[in-house]
């Protein structure tokens, strides 16, 4: 990954944790419900992988956000 990639993916990780500690559910709650690994979250969340599209449509599923919302960086 280049800079401008991993600055990104780390901001889209710190979106997704955020909006999950908002929502007051711990990391393997939230993993367990996605469908998803918990490692996977967590490298997910500190901008460590570049995830899949499809992890990426069940996070924002468990979010009950759009991909789109999910997405959108400022």
């Amino acid at each position: 990954m280049n800079t401008k990639e991993l600055k990104y993916f780390q901001k889209l990780g710190a979106k997704i944790k955020q909006l999950r500690e908002e929502k007051g559910i711990d990391q393997k709650s939230f993993a367990f419900d996605c469908e998803i690994g918990r490692t996977q979250l967590y490298m997910i969340e500190n901008g460590r992988t570049n995830p899949r599209l499809l992890t990426l449509m069940k996070i924002a599923n468990g979010l009950d956000i759009s991909i789109e919302e999910l997405l959108k960086i400022v």
